[in-house]
């Protein structure tokens, strides 16, 4: 076989075979031409550093029948790139364009088709999907002088920018603040959460425009999901808002740092909490997590501190607020609570209630049992309303110092205003038929995990070589996977346990 190519173009393509023949008796050869019918094949796809400076190395695609796939480096102007394709056609089409092998410039944000065309009219077309880095758009975060961003209480100076990449579109640089945020996120681990602060309200990765956004380190959550996707049943609640986030790859004065879930900060807001003018957004907390500015007060049961609007102590939105909820929490422990007029009702939004109580128990939320992160809201001449949701990921099991690990049992069923709720009978009949609902959606929820994972599939590897999580012990996981598709696979049988426990021991109250 003879083959002979110039830029990939086939020449010719002869083969010789020896036929032997018998004639009259004697046996004597002839030479038989067979012509042999080129296929249009792509054989090899590569990036070469000598036409692509981006790169430090060649970059070679590996081929699956018609599919070519392969992930740039983060360094890649992969909106610019210049490819080297090995072909057996007469000419190389993009989209209707022809390519000039090493020379023509692409860009490679969106999958591309590579048709290989012949000279008779025949062609092949392949799909040429790269992967820019992760797949996840990629923030970059610069502070002025480099400076470290070390603390919770003191705002750096900087800027930040976007690749958007395939699902967004590019932004460029504008000025930030930015600080450190949480409790034990902040305090026990290496990869830090943090608050960024914009001069002006503006869209964050598709996301409704604010000026505050969150950049959740999901540490001790080796899925990174477990926000995630309680916020995924959230949407599908009666709650009036849950946050909306995005992950994101973040690089801090040119340091890569991980794989962020970047949300939606609770705050009042026309497109976050809103409460108007004169509403109040709340939250049962602890007293060693306040501030020495920050204002609360104490009913019965709880530390209730008032998150929005700003108040001086003892004022007058202040007492009113304070009277406000003590008076709920005397209905609520009243002797003649289930009252539909005087009684708990006159005060709350029972669907709230129940929506926020739901997916707390089915996540079984470490600290929704009366620690924090419990919000609820109040907008004067209406009623008090739970939510939104926050602070899950020591939820779906991940936590080994509460009961709360495990997927049976009841936990925030315990919260002493849901418990005095569950003892009236038309409130657990709620219940009920709400989980009913939610279980209902509950394969829903499971190809919601699925599809995250395979999201994150790049960059929870390129997190952990970063920050070495996956198979060594992080505060405070129960149980230590070494892949992590083991700890995806243990969150689905967790919820899916938890989902058939609930069923069973809520009916049968």
């Amino acid at each position: 076989m003879l083959m002979n190519y110039e830029f990939g173009k086939p020449l010719l393509v002869i083969f010789f075979s020896l036929t032997l023949l018998a004639c009259s008796g004697s046996d004597k050869t002839e030479p038989e031409l067979l012509l042999v019918v080129v296929e249009p094949v792509i054989s090899q796809f590569s990036f070469l550093v000598e036409n692509n400076p981006s790169l430090s190395s060649n970059l070679n695609l590996s081929i699956s029948g018609k599919n070519i796939a392969g992930k740039f480096p983060v360094s890649a102007n992969w909106q610019r790139m210049i490819a080297t394709v090995e072909h057996t056609g007469a000419s190389l089409v993009v989209n209707d364009t022809a390519q000039k092998n090493n020379v023509s410039v692409q860009n490679f944000s969106d999958v591309q088709t590579y048709t290989v065309m012949m000279d008779d009219g025949r062609q092949v077309s392949y799909s040429v999907d790269i992967v820019a880095f992760t797949g996840l758009p990629i923030m970059y975060i610069s502070t002025i002088g480099n400076v470290p961003i070390n603390s919770k209480e003191d705002y750096v100076d900087g800027t930040v920018s976007i690749k958007g990449g395939r699902n967004f579109s590019d932004e460029p640089s504008v000025d930030i603040k930015i600080r450190g945020r949480g409790n034990s996120t902040w305090f026990f681990h290496p990869k830090k959460p943090f608050q960024m602060k914009l001069k002006d309200k503006t869209t964050m990765l598709d996301m409704p425009s604010k000026k505050k956004w969150l950049f959740l380190a999901e540490y001790s959550d080796k899925t990174l999901l477990r926000n995630t996707i309680s916020f995924e049943m959230g949407y599908l609640s009666n709650l009036d808002w849950t946050p909306k986030s995005t992950f994101a790859e973040v690089y801090i004065n040119d340091e890569y740092n991980g794989t962020y879930n970047i949300t939606e900060k609770v705050e009042e807001g026309s497109n976050r909490v809103n409460i108007g003018d004169n509403g109040f957004l709340l939250e049962i907390d602890q007293l060693e997590r306040q501030d020495s500015d920050d204002v609360y007060f104490y009913t019965d049961e709880f530390l209730v501190a008032i998150k929005e609007p700003n108040l001086n102590w003892d004022d007058e939105q202040y007492n009113y607020i304070k009277s406000y909820i003590n008076e709920f929490e005397s209905a609520l422990f009243s002797s003649n609570f289930t009252d539909p007029i005087n009684g708990y009702a006159k005060y709350i939004d029972v669907d709230s209630f129940v929506d926020w109580y739901l997916i707390s128990e089915i996540t079984k939320n470490v600290d929704s049992k009366f620690f924090s992160s419990i919000y609820f809201n109040l907008v004067p001449g209406q009623k008090i309303k739970m939510g939104p949701l926050w602070d899950f990921d020591l939820s779906f099991g991940n936590v080994n110092y509460a009961d709360s690990r495990y997927a049976q049992g009841f936990w925030v069923k315990d919260n002493p205003w849901i418990a005095r709720l569950f003892t009236d009978s038309v409130f657990l009949e709620k219940v009920k038929t709400r989980f009913a609902y939610f279980k209902v959606n509950q394969n829903l929820i499971l190809d919601k995990i699925d599809d995250y994972a395979d999201k994150l599939n790049l960059a929870q590897q390129e997190n952990d070589t970063k920050w070495n999580t996956l198979g060594n012990y992080v505060w405070p996981n129960p149980l230590v996977f070494d892949t992590y598709s083991e700890e995806v696979n243990q969150l689905k049988t967790w919820y899916a346990q938890r989902m058939t426990w609930l069923d069973s021991a809520l009916n049968n109250l």
